[in-house]
Formats: C-alpha cells, sequence, structure tokens
C-alpha cells in the first residue's frame, strides 16, 4: 500500500501499528472507527511514525528474505529426512560423516531403499532438497552483488559467526545505525530484550518481546553457534550464563550481547577485535 501510494501522493506517513495502538486503543473497532481515529490523530501531528528505506533497499531486502525463505525450507527437508530414517532402526550401514548431506552421505541417502511408502517420500524430499540446493547457489552472484554495494558489510564481516550472507543480511536490514539513539533502543528494534512489567513497587523482567525485526533477530540467533565457536570470549560469556540460568536464556544473551557488538562496530565506524577473555571467564 506504501509503494502503490508514494507514486501518486507527495508524502506517506507508515504508521507504527503497537505505538498507535497505545495511543489510540478503542473497545469498538471498525475500518470506519480506525480511519476517524488515525485522521485526528495525523491532524494533531501525533502520529507515531515508523521508519521506511528507500526504494532501492526494499528491493535487496525482498532479495535475501527470498534465500532466507529457501534456506528454512532446506532445513525443514533436511529435518523431515531425518524423521524418515529414524522410523527405520534397522539401518545399519549409515555413514560416519559429520554431515549426512555431504557428498559422501548424499551418495549413501540416493541409493537407500526404505519399505514403501517410506523410500518414496525420501526420494521426493532428496529431489526438494536438490531443489532447494540450486536455487540457493543461484542467489549467491545477488547476494555478492548486495555485499558490494552496502557500506556495512566489510565491518559486520570482522565480527565472529556473521560471513557474507549474515552480513548482507544484517548491513540492509539495519539500513542506517544512525536511526538507533542508543544499543538499547537497537537490541528493542531486535526483539530481544525482555518483557518488563511493573506495579506499584513491584518489577518483574519476562521473555523476550519478540516485537521488531524478525529477520534480524533470526540472524543473530543463528549466528550465536559459530560465533562462540570462533571467540574465546563470547564463548565464555555463553557458558557463564549457561551454567547459572540454562542454555535457552544463554542463547538469548549472547545474541543480545552480539547486538551491543554490532550497534559499536557500525556507529563508531571500527572493526571489531577479538578480545582474549579475563581469567574469571575461563571455563573449566
Amino acid at each position: 500500500m506504501y509503494e502503490l501510494l508514494e507514486e501518486k501522493i507527495d508524502r506517506v506517513k507508515l504508521a507504527h501499528p503497537y505505538k498507535v495502538k497505545a495511543i489510540a486503543e478503542a473497545k469498538i473497532k471498525t475500518d470506519k472507527i480506525d480511519s476517524k481515529i488515525l485522521a485526528h490523530l495525523l491532524r494533531a501531528d501525533l502520529i507515531p511514525e515508523a521508519y521506511v528505506p528507500c526504494k532501492e533497499t526494499r528491493k535487496a531486502k525482498d532479495i535475501l528474505r527470498q534465500r532466507m525463505f529457501f534456506i528454512r525450507l532446506r532445513t525443514m527437508t533436511k529435518n523431515r529426512i531425518f524423521i524418515l530414517l529414524e522410523r527405520h532402526p534397522e539401518i545399519k550401514d549409515k555413514p560416519e560423516v559429520v554431515d549426512l548431506f555431504g557428498r559422501q552421505g548424499r551418495n549413501w541417502l540416493s541409493s537407500l531403499e526404505l519399505p514403501s511408502p517410506d523410500n518414496r517420500l525420501l526420494k521426493e524430499q532428496l529431489i526438494l532438497l536438490d531443489n532447494l540446493n540450486e536455487r540457493i547457489s543461484r542467489s549467491d552472484y545477488l547476494v555478492e552483488l548486495l555485499s558490494q554495494k552496502h557500506r556495512y558489510t566489510e565491518r559486520l564481516k570482522t565480527i565472529p559467526g556473521i560471513g557474507k550472507f549474515f552480513s548482507v543480511l544484517i548491513a540492509y536490514e539495519i539500513d542506517d545505525i544512525k536511526r538507533f539513539p542508543t544499543e538499547k533502543k537497537f537490541a528493542g528494534y531486535i526483539g530481544i530484550i525482555p518483557s518488563t512489567y511493573a506495579s506499584d513497587r513491584r518489577l518483574t523482567h519476562g521473555k523476550i518481546t519478540k516485537q521488531g525485526n524478525k529477520y534480524l533477530r533470526w540472524a543473530l540467533i543463528e549466528a550465536i553457534w559459530p560465533a562462540i565457536n570462533k571467540d574465546n570470549y563470547l564463548r565464555c560469556y555463553y557458558e557463564r550464563i549457561k551454567r547459572t540460568k540454562g542454555s535457552n536464556q544463554a542463547k538469548v544473551a549472547t545474541a543480545r550481547r552480539l547486538a551491543t557488538i554490532i550497534y559499536r562496530v557500525l556507529s563508531e565506524n571500527r572493526d571489531y577485535i577479538v578480545k582474549k577473555p579475563a581469567a574469571s571467564y575461563q571455563t573449566p
């Protein structure tokens, strides 16, 4: 709707849905009432405006999100293949490989014969997996072009866990780091800050809000494992929280730390320098 309107009128204001809801919550909701409320807010200059990147950035984000969609489908397909194999504990000749979908494992899967109908399902899943791999490979060229166009990608690549694709995805989803005045605002935009409930003198923190940019949130969560494998500081940070609060909270906290690193690297225009962990952070 925004793209349709911006071609026809001088300026379009994109309202932030959550903030508008907080200002103008109504028990009776119809299109007519909502339109009237928005008109009054606009007249009084009270519309909380959402950020809209330029058209070129929006096109780039569509390309990256399409590739991310294919990656998610590929992960789902691999999981379905694992489920099919688990139904047949009688399989004895499974190869001892790190990646079942590498060359050796893939050849074994193609030659595997399962009882009907699982054998047909396996063949269909393998065909789908090959198709998705081909589409993802085709998009590598576009990712490389986008990487050369954005000023943030080279800085982001210096951060552990952020490779070529994640650097491009994060750069275009952020667009301009200056629109976030603080690192807390940036973390809030990603949705990896705890929800807060305050009543009288009681303050309670709950699960993360998950409000904001879901693509950035997904990228940071996915980047945790390669990050803690490459950087001792992040690994010790993760292990320290895991010992006291469990793995799930440790993942979220490490993602929040990655967000802080990203914010400082981009806002200060400098590369990330790998730090040695302090003595108190040493893992057993």
